[in-house]
Parts: structure tokens; C-alpha cells; sequence
């Protein structure tokens, strides 16, 4: 009896919460933002060099430094040409993922009332894939050469786990990242539960300001992959207590278990069925858990130590 009437009340709760968060959703869609996509892409593509000193004026800040004769000479390149063709190809329009900003904005400027809504221009950066987006008070730059599509011939010299990232659903939580680390504070990186809170918090950030991607889109996992760390959590969690990594300094593990990687190595026959990054997947439960333990504002979580954060979770992985 007792039993029962404590799976009612957690159905109960779990309602409740839904509900919550339904109202806070819809008081979110009713912010008002406004803004619209410049396409710097579009416009180098069309344009002529007597078209040159437009362009500069009304984007003086991709024009600092190089002469004209550079840009002239990258606007009559073939290879340059071939580039911005695949681009028009692949986003005629951007409507898909500018209602996505619009959401991503509307969320930012809810939680944080300071929040001014940026100029979002669109280029491209000769397949630049460390630097798909970039992001600060004023400026949202989206290079959209990096996002054509995993297989795109433009990328079969890019390992493979890198460019399954390379995709239109990857504009919007890079955007999202870009803004969580802006948020976000730490004194200090030194142990792997450091890197696994530090990478946690910018996860939850996702949770928070980007709700309608899903957990798979959100980290860069396929669902295969996350549904193989969501089965293996626990042992996962175990390997890592077991081997005493929470605490350690040793400067392999970031490579192990939080870079960019094929899989994670745990050095066993296991690893090659493994996503990378399974150190960030646990940090953003821990961080989950403390978030849903606390009720703490987000915006004060992206500040707190990652000892406060782990010790206050109570987290407890999935069976």
C-alpha cells in the first residue's frame, strides 16, 4: 500500500513539473525579438568588384585588414565560387533554423532580462571546423560552409566523427554553446570532474534555452549513441569510481573521455562501441541532477564550483 501511494505521488510530481514548465514555455513564446539574417554568403556570392565598397560599408568588420585586390581575387576564384555554390544550394532559404535563433533568443532574453538581441550574419570560412559560429553581444557570425551535410565531398578530408556534425541541425546548439560559455565561470580545470562539470554546464545551458532539440542533437551524438550511453551510465559511473578518475589530475584522461573523439577509451573490448565525449555526457547528469535537486536558476549554476555542483546533486546514474 505504502509503495503505491509513493508511485502516485511520483506520477503526481512528474505532472506537475510537465506542467510548470509547459507555463514557463508559453510565457517564453510571447518574448518579442526581432531580427533578421543577413546573408554575407549570398551577397559575396552575387557580387561584383565594383561591388566591393558596398560590401565593406555595410560589413566593415570582415575588412580590416586585407587589400582589395585580395577579396577581388577571392570573388573570381573558382575554387572560392564552387564554395559559396554549394552554400546557395544547401540554403536557399534559412527559415528552419532562424525560427530555431528566434527560440534560442526568446529563451535568453526570458532568463536573462539583460540579453539584447544580436546582428545574425551567415558567411563562409574556407571549411573552417573549429570555428563553425561565432558569438558575442552584439554578433552571431554562422559559417555555413560547415554545415552541408556529413558526407559532402567537400569534407572526405575531415575525420569522420568530426564532420557528423557538420549538419544543418548542428547550427542552432553550436549557436546555443556559444552563449553558454559566455555564461559561464570556473576557477579552476585541473581534475577530470572539473572538465566533466565544466562541459556538464554548458549540456544544461542546451537544456534550458534550447528545449525543442533533442538530447541527441544537443551533445552531437546520433541516437545510437546516446541511447548506448543512456543503457551504459552506470557502468560508465562505476569504471570512473572504481579507477579513481573523479579526482585525478592526469592530464590523458581530458583526451580519454571529454575531447572530440572516435569513442572513449576505457581501454577495453568495449571501447570501440563507445561514443566520444562519454565525460561530458556524465557531467551533464550530474549537472541535471543538482539543477533538479536545487531548483537553482540557471544562470547561477553556470557560476557555481564544480565541487558544490557534485556534491549537492546526490547523483545516481541510471540502472
Amino acid at each position: 500500500m505504502k509503495i503505491r501511494i509513493f508511485v502516485i505521488l511520483c506520477i503526481g510530481f512528474t505532472f506537475m513539473s510537465c506542467d510548470e514548465e509547459s507555463k514557463v514555455e508559453k510565457e517564453i513564446a510571447k518574448v518579442e525579438v526581432g531580427f533578421e539574417v543577413e546573408r554575407f554568403d549570398k551577397a559575396f556570392f552575387e557580387a561584383k568588384p565594383e561591388d566591393l565598397e558596398e560590401l565593406k560599408k555595410d560589413y566593415p568588420f570582415f575588412f580590416s585588414s586585407d587589400p582589395d585586390a585580395f577579396w577581388i581575387e577571392k570573388m573570381e576564384d573558382t575554387l572560392q565560387s564552387e564554395l559559396l555554390k554549394e552554400v546557395q544550394h544547401k540554403y536557399s532559404d534559412f527559415n528552419t533554423s532562424k525560427k530555431e535563433l528566434k527560440s534560442l533568443f526568446q529563451h535568453l532574453k526570458y532568463y536573462d532580462k539583460s540579453f539584447s538581441v544580436p546582428r545574425v550574419i551567415t558567411l563562409t570560412n574556407d571549411v573552417a571546423y573549429r570555428d563553425k559560429t561565432f558569438v558575442n553581444d552584439s554578433l552571431v557570425l554562422i559559417a555555413l560552409d560547415n554545415y552541408l551535410g556529413e558526407d559532402h565531398v567537400f569534407y572526405q578530408n575531415i575525420p569522420m566523427y568530426i564532420a557528423a556534425n557538420m549538419e544543418e541541425n548542428q547550427i542552432v546548439p553550436d549557436v546555443a554553446n556559444g552563449y553558454a560559455t559566455k555564461y559561464l565561470f570556473q576557477t579552476s580545470r585541473k581534475r577530470l570532474l572539473d572538465e566533466m562539470i565544466y562541459y556538464g554546464k554548458l549540456l544544461y545551458f542546451k537544456d534550458v534555452m534550447i528545449p525543442f532539440k533533442t538530447d541527441a542533437e544537443k551533445i552531437g551524438y546520433t541516437e545510437a549513441q546516446i541511447k548506448w550511453a543512456e543503457a551504459n551510465e552506470s557502468q560508465i559511473w562505476s569504471y570512473f569510481i572504481e579507477k579513481e578518475l573523479l579526482y585525478s589530475t592526469d592530464s590523458k584522461l581530458p583526451g580519454r573521455f571529454i575531447a572530440e573523439a572516435p569513442f572513449s577509451k576505457f581501454y577495453l573490448e568495449l571501447d570501440n562501441q563507445s561514443p566520444g565525449r562519454l565525460g561530458q555526457y556524465l557531467g551533464w547528469q550530474i549537472v541535471k541532477a543538482y539543477a533538479n535537486t536545487s531548483g537553482d536558476d540557471i544562470l547561477n549554476i553556470m557560476q557555481l564550483e564544480p565541487e558544490e555542483i557534485f556534491n549537492k546533486s546526490k547523483f545516481k546514474p541510471k540502472k
